[in-house]
């Protein structure tokens, strides 16, 4: 059996053709190198994962292959069992790490062992003068959104931060806690899970730590887009169901009257526009799953060894900080 590598990189891919070599390609150019790779297609119908292990042999790739789109949190599921590192690397198949991303995440976890996760510094591909993110931040509310989304590279993210949780397009964790806690909540298929998984770590001891010199260039949302249908019904509904399932009791019940009013004034401020179905379809559907979303709660509670003043230092509590955090990202650079 050969040894086991420190870090394990799991990536997903579902028709991801146009980006996957160059990613592969970012990956066997690392200067950190103890890793393999695994990439899980999922059910990808555009061939991309077509004879790719005789592409890359020297990355110690597996690939498994999906019969269908099972979604992002199942297939990183899989990918967190079939993993034998100590950390998990998760990337996404549009995301381009520079030569010393690993290296640099490696380094931050031995310099910084108070902490379990680690979110990178996230560029737009297409727009290398902006920020894709700098991690994630959760409000109060239940809103979750990129931190520095948008904003110009040479005047944000530039400092190491303790922060919320990480952005899953590029994240490392301790994969013995990433199994731990569940991994990902499959029912969510895809979009806030890794804002839910960063809740659940919190809860259960873990912090985050954003490593602004790991730096990966994202293309975001290649296959589903950024304002899909798609990506709006699961982050909308996902949203809710990580406030009911994770929020400590104490904080559920002081902040639940905001977070109804948050989900009231989204839907009413698409009610005017093209996605008015959709979002109104999601908060539907969320609420009606909510039975079951807290019989998922009573054992996500049980894994809380913080206390409440942890959970809620790290939240943003500015009532209107969702509003202009909106604002400024949807601003023209």
């Amino acid at each position: 059996m050969p040894r086991a590598p420190l870090i394990s990189v799991i990536m997903v891919a579902w028709n991801s053709k146009a980006h996957l070599s160059t990613c592969l390609s970012a990956l066997s150019k690392q200067t950190f190198q103890d890793i393999e790779v695994i990439l899980v297609d999922n059910g990808s119908t555009d061939g991309s994962a077509d004879g790719i292990e005789s592409c890359w042999p020297d990355l110690h790739l597996t690939v498994e292959r999906l019969e269908q789109n099972l979604g992002f949190a199942v297939a990183n599921n899989i990918g967190a069992r079939l993993a034998r590192g100590k950390y998990l690397a998760l990337l996404n198949a549009d995301a381009f790490p520079e030569p010393d991303w690993l290296e640099q995440l490696v380094r931050a976890a031995n310099d910084n062992p108070e902490f379990t996760f680690f979110a990178s510094r996230q560029i737009q591909a297409n727009a290398p003068n902006l920020l894709d993110g700098t991690g994630d931040e959760y409000h109060v509310s239940g809103i979750a959104w990129r931190q520095n989304y948008n904003q110009p590279v040479s005047q944000f993210g530039l400092q190491t931060a303790e922060i919320f949780s990480a952005c899953a397009a590029a994240a490392l964790y301790l994969r013995d806690d990433f199994i731990k806690v569940g991994g990902f909540d499959e029912d969510y298929f895809s979009y806030f899970e890794d804002v839910d998984l960063g809740f659940r770590l919190r809860l259960a001891g873990g912090r985050c730590f954003y490593v602004p010199q790991a730096v990966i260039y994202h293309v975001g949302s290649a296959g589903a887009g950024k304002t899909s249908d798609f990506s709006f019904y699961y982050g909308h509904r996902n949203l809710v169901w990580t406030f009911f399932k994770d929020m400590p009791a104490a904080l559920f019940w002081c902040y639940l009257p905001l977070h109804m009013l948050m989900n009231i004034y989204l839907s009413a401020s698409y009610f005017f526009k093209e996605k008015r179905s959709i979002v109104f379809k999601s908060k539907m559907d969320a609420f009606r799953a909510l039975p079951a979303i807290l019989r998922k709660r009573k054992h996500v509670q049980q894994m809380r060894t913080v206390s409440l003043d942890e959970i809620r230092r790290t939240m943003i509590k500015e009532l209107f900080a969702p509003y202009w955090t909106s604002q400024e990202r949807n601003k023209k650079r």
